[in-house]
């Protein structure tokens, strides 16, 4: 069995460095925020680039109180993408706002930055870049338009530790940068986490409020907030994984460039980073038209696959009451259909690579003969 992710492999690689970091937490008994966890916010913002790092409970939280701390509220509309993880829109209806959606360029899986004009109201705030799947946005354009309207820009980079844009590592480059520190990322906790990162000394306030129950002090509540802090254990074994994170990332890049290498004359499409980018492959996603097909074929061959994301949000039920049909954004539709995330991490071996990229090859073959026919 090849699988899409092995976290075991990875801690088997750090079990003494992070089974001393859990143990000093249980002989210190800050559980809950603490010295780990205020090392770490110092540590991952230095690593983004950025001036502060506020530790909370999930990326999704994060997203959550960068809106807030961005006086985003009822009324409001907030630009982003419908092709994403559903918490990036969650987030948004969490403060009263309404998304609104534009449609993602092919190429990266991004915001198609031409469409942001048009979708910009007198009641638009904000808008929220996704940089999905490791790949940056095009924060350039994206920062030029949000100056010109004077809106708030917060990087959804949950998927993206350690990606850069022109040089410049995401998270750093809007108001405020939102990361997920689940399991399966990059750069992942041992349960949940996320942080917000940012160069504005008064979202950092407020965050920290916000996150605290609303208190600048303790019983000293200040504003009306939330249970969403970061636990001890997580910020002490994020620590120890972030010491590993440029290493796991730069593997990442080789086993992305030896698919492409892999899979260059299958006819496939392969990810396509844009001259700009930094990809950090969180994701490695090929595109089929026939993706149930070969992912039950890989299946049956042992090679786990995963599909990041089969419906955008504007087609969710969920998401229904937004007034959006199928057709309004047809590359995300597109993609959507067609995505097929490969086994992708840092511990994967270039004979698994190989398999993999035969298998799928063989497939690519027998789709061509059917075309054909």
């Amino acid at each position: 069995m090849i699988p899409f992710v092995d976290l075991k492999a990875q801690y088997v690689g750090i079990k003494d460095e992070v089974n001393a970091a859990i143990q000093g937490v249980l002989e210190s008994c800050q559980f809950t925020l603490g010295s780990e966890v205020a090392a770490f916010e110092e540590e991952f913002s230095a690593y983004c680039q950025a001036q502060y790092g506020i530790g909370v409970n999930t990326g999704t939280s994060a997203l959550h109180l960068a809106l807030l701390a961005a006086g985003i509220g009822p009324g409001d509309e907030v630009i982003t993408v419908p092709f994403t993880f559903v918490a990036t829109v969650a987030a948004i209806h969490y403060t009263g706002a309404k998304p609104v959606f534009v449609d993602i360029d092919p190429r990266t899986f991004t915001m198609d930055v031409k469409a942001i004009e048009s979708a910009i109201t007198s009641r638009t705030k904000a808008i929220v870049p996704v940089h999905l799947y490791g790949h940056p946005a095009d924060m350039d354009p994206i920062l030029d338009i949000a100056r010109q309207h004077g809106l708030i820009v917060i990087e959804d980079a949950c998927q993206a530790h350690g990606s850069e844009y022109k040089g410049r590592r995401v998270g750093s480059l809007g108001d405020m940068g939102c990361f997920s520190f689940y399991p399966g990322k990059n750069l992942g906790a041992y349960g949940e986490g996320g942080m917000v990162v940012t160069n504005n000394a008064e979202y950092t306030r407020t965050i920290r409020m916000l996150r605290d129950w609303g208190a600048e002090q303790k019983y000293q509540h200040v504003l009306k907030g939330y249970n969403f802090r970061l636990e001890g254990i997580q910020g002490a074994v994020l620590r120890v994984k972030l010491r590993h994170l440029n290493a796991w990332t730069e593997a990442r890049r080789e086993i992305a460039s030896y698919y492409n290498e892999l899979l260059s004359g299958s006819g496939v499409p392969t990810p396509e980073a844009m001259y700009y980018a930094r990809h950090v492959y969180h994701i490695y996603a090929i595109r089929t038209r026939k993706r149930s097909e070969w992912q039950q074929a890989l299946q049956a061959k042992g090679i786990q696959t995963g599909i990041h994301y089969p419906i955008p949000v504007h087609l969710l039920p969920a998401y229904a009451d937004l007034g959006y049909a199928k057709g309004d954004f047809p590359h995300a539709e597109q993609a959507a259909e067609e995505v097929l995330s490969l086994p992708m991490f840092a511990e994967l071996s270039r004979a698994e690579c190989q398999e993999v990229c035969e298998a799928i090859t063989m497939l690519a073959e027998q789709a061509a003969v059917e075309y054909a026919a």
